[in-house]
């Protein structure tokens, strides 16, 4: 048990009603967890309001209630602290809760709209095979060395991400790698971290249904290195507009990437073929199975990473080439005759576009690009017919279909997205709704040499319908299909 005044530490209080003397049990924010001896910490969200449930968790024996307002009638019995920001507080008191197991390892947050999951599984797998022990906190999973934990949120909460880096200190890592998402910046899930280096990948246009304008999310993003120390480090890429306006005012010292620009680490692509990169990285050769502009900057990103960790450049790089990347990104499979299919998480119009430019400069000849692609519900619609735009502007085919339509209506997204098409591109373009057909005519559109695009969901194992998570694997429903079709 811990001191409620202890983890109460750096908590911007206001005022205290009741004593702070007390024995914690465990931290909550969601009442339905609350146990006799917990503070609840009553956390405003974007659609739920913890300080509705202040009564519902003295109910369930909470013994000490953190907020940002007191409640209208107080409980003799119970300790009440307000607070400028529950929020933040939560974030605190998590990390002093569990020791503040981030001071104890070196936490490498990753930040961008694409690239954050490559990076981070890079970086994990590089070090790994370099024989450290590491954590992994993504979006694909959760790992301590070799142990995997499921992963819901490209961020998670304070609590969970507190927890899970206690654990790792406690298996012996050193080094923690991290996506840190806009969303979590925005809501302190990231507050009392100590970050040892702050990795910056791209900005383009997402989330703009959370955060309502791009400067918002800019400002969101800049989050991360604001709260930077001293004695850590910004690594940043060069080539995107937005990189000194992140870093603008930021205490820390800063190391760029680029391919394009004058950096601190400099990438050249020599080839770009369907079978890999070959790199040249600050006067060293690289040869890579990972495909496109868009990898090469990553593996940039985590060449720098590594450099300023001191790692020997010529393992880091031997190393390197024999990685295969995140689950879902840019993740190939070919059938017997020769259709090769990828699959990708590609769901910004950035993303989309680089991939499907990518299979375009390395196709040899006549080979048909056909795109597999939908839009999320509940989320930017802004973006669906620009996504529709792109996928018909580099492609050959297109299937519009559903995606994760959650509380929309699919059909409803579709034409959403169609509305983006001009005549000619709409003659190129089909809808399915349903998913796994959508992907079976690709298949049956698709000759020896075309490329299949399955974009959108990449690493998902579901389909979001209704508050329904419904089992759907794109990878592992074009593989089927494409064996079938070949058998």
């Amino acid at each position: 048990m811990k001191k409620l005044r202890d983890i109460l530490y750096r908590s911007r209080i206001k005022e205290v009603r009741g004593s702070t003397d007390l024995d914690v049990t465990r931290i909550a924010f969601d009442s339905r967890q609350v146990e006799p001896g917990n503070v609840f910490v009553a956390v405003r969200g974007t659609t739920v309001d913890g300080h509705d449930y202040i009564n519902k968790a003295i109910s369930a024996g909470a013994s000490a209630i953190v907020c940002e307002d007191f409640p209208q009638e107080l409980d003799s019995e119970k300790t009440y602290v307000k607070v400028s920001s529950s929020a933040i507080s939560l974030g605190y008191m998590a990390s002093n809760f569990f020791d503040n197991p981030s001071e104890k390892l070196e936490v490498i947050g990753v930040t961008g709209t694409n690239g954050k999951t490559s990076v981070v599984t890079l970086l994990y797998q590089l070090f790994s095979d370099l024989g450290h022990k590491c954590g992994q906190l993504s979006t694909v999973e959760n790992r301590i060395n070799d142990k995997v934990f499921p992963s819901t949120h490209t961020t998670s909460d304070a609590l969970s991400i507190n927890y899970l880096m206690r654990e790792m200190v406690s298996k012996g890592c050193k080094y923690c790698f991290m996506e840190v998402s806009s969303h979590a910046l925005d809501q302190h899930r990231v507050a009392g971290i100590c970050f040892s280096r702050a990795v910056f990948t791209n900005i383009t246009h997402d989330h703009l249904d959370y955060h309502k304008t791009f400067n918002n999310y800019l400002a969101a993003k800049k989050k991360l290195f604001d709260m930077l120390c001293a004695d850590s480090l910004a690594i940043v890429n060069k080539d995107d507009q937005h990189w000194a306006s992140l870093i603008k005012n930021s205490p820390t010292r800063v190391r760029t990437f680029g391919l394009k620009s004058s950096s601190d680490y400099k990438g050249k692509i020599v080839e770009n073929s369907m079978s890999g990169l070959h790199l040249e990285i600050n006067g060293f050769e690289l040869w890579t199975p990972l495909v496109g502009r868009f990898n090469a900057s990553n593996l940039l990103a985590v060449f720098a990473v590594a450099n300023t960790y001191d790692q020997d450049d010529v393992k880091v790089l031997t190393v390197l080439s024999k990685l295969r990347g995140a689950r879902g990104r840019f993740q190939q499979v070919t059938s017997d005759d020769g259709v090769h299919g990828i699959v990708d998480y590609a769901h910004t119009p950035d993303a989309l576009q680089n991939v499907l430019r990518t299979i375009d400069q390395v196709r040899s000849g006549n080979e048909k690009i056909i795109t597999v692609i939908g839009c999320g519900g509940d989320r930017d619609r802004e973006k669906r017919p620009r996504m529709a735009q792109i996928a018909a502007r580099f492609s050959d085919r297109v299937v519009l279909t559903s995606d994760n339509p959650r509380s929309e209506d699919a059909v409803a997204i579709i034409d959403e997205m169609k509305s983006g098409l001009n005549p000619i591109e709409k003659s190129k373009t089909l809808e399915l709704v349903n998913r796994a057909e959508a992907i079976k005519t690709a298949v049956m559109m698709s000759a020896p040499g075309d490329v299949i695009l399955v974009a959108g969901k990449g690493h998902e194992t579901y389909q979001d319908v209704r508050g329904k998570k419904i089992p759907f694997d794109d990878l592992k429903i074009l593989q089927e299909i494409m064996n079938q079709t070949t058998s």
